[in-house]
């Protein structure tokens, strides 16, 4: 009986160095699970660590280096970027120039040609795009008789006036850059299916 009892004080006071060891502080972390969640392997601008050993002995990478590895040896001066090109200018994902006009620059934005090559499938996805978009306030018909249209009032009839012959860049600006009660949507569309809902107008709504 007293040699079961011991036992059981041996096994609690066991139980409780093993928790105690766990415990972190100060300047030591403890031990972790899956370290290389915790530290993950950046490249930082600042503070590059060049030497290959530094932290193997936490390290699980699969290339054998040290965990607090971080150093380029690819680039010039283990920079992490390399510089861009002189003189060029940067494009976005899908090819194109960024877009830089400012609001009122319509002038410049009506010589900007429709990007986009005209095809039945384009003319498919334009119009579901306008549908989504913009049919709430200009109409199915871009008559400017949509349900939010009604309400706001003043909005802008498509097959109407001196609508009929804005150019293609223009109205990609607007609907870029917004105006009058207009807001921007160059946040919620993409440049692509802007200048697809572009194409939309001009040979559906206004038949050109």
């Amino acid at each position: 009986m007293k040699f079961g009892k011991s036992i059981g004080i041996l096994g609690v006071a066991a139980a409780g160095i093993l928790l105690g060891a766990c415990t972190a502080g100060g300047d030591n972390q403890g031990l972790e699970y899956a370290p290389q969640m915790y530290h993950s392997v950046a490249y930082e601008p600042l503070t590059q660590i060049t030497d290959e050993t530094q932290g193997d002995w936490l390290s699980n990478r699969e290339d054998g280096k040290g965990e607090f590895y971080n150093s380029n040896i690819y680039n010039p001066h283990n920079m992490n970027m390399r510089e861009p090109v002189a003189n060029t200018v940067p494009r976005t994902k899908d090819g194109y120039l960024p877009y830089r006009l400012k609001a009122f620059e319509l002038e410049e934005a009506a010589l900007i040609e429709n990007p986009v090559e005209l095809t039945d499938a384009v003319l498919d996805e334009g119009e579901t795009l306008y549908i989504q978009y913009c049919s709430t306030c200009h109409g199915k018909g871009g008559e400017g008789d949509g349900k939010a249209g009604e309400i706001i009032g003043g909005v802008a009839n498509l097959k109407g006036g001196a609508y009929i012959n804005l150019p293609e860049g223009h109205i990609f600006h607007v609907i870029t850059k917004g105006k009058g009660r207009m807001g921007a949507h160059g946040s919620q569309i993409t440049p692509e299916s802007r200048w697809k809902i572009v194409h939309y107008v001009k040979q559906e709504i206004q038949k050109q």
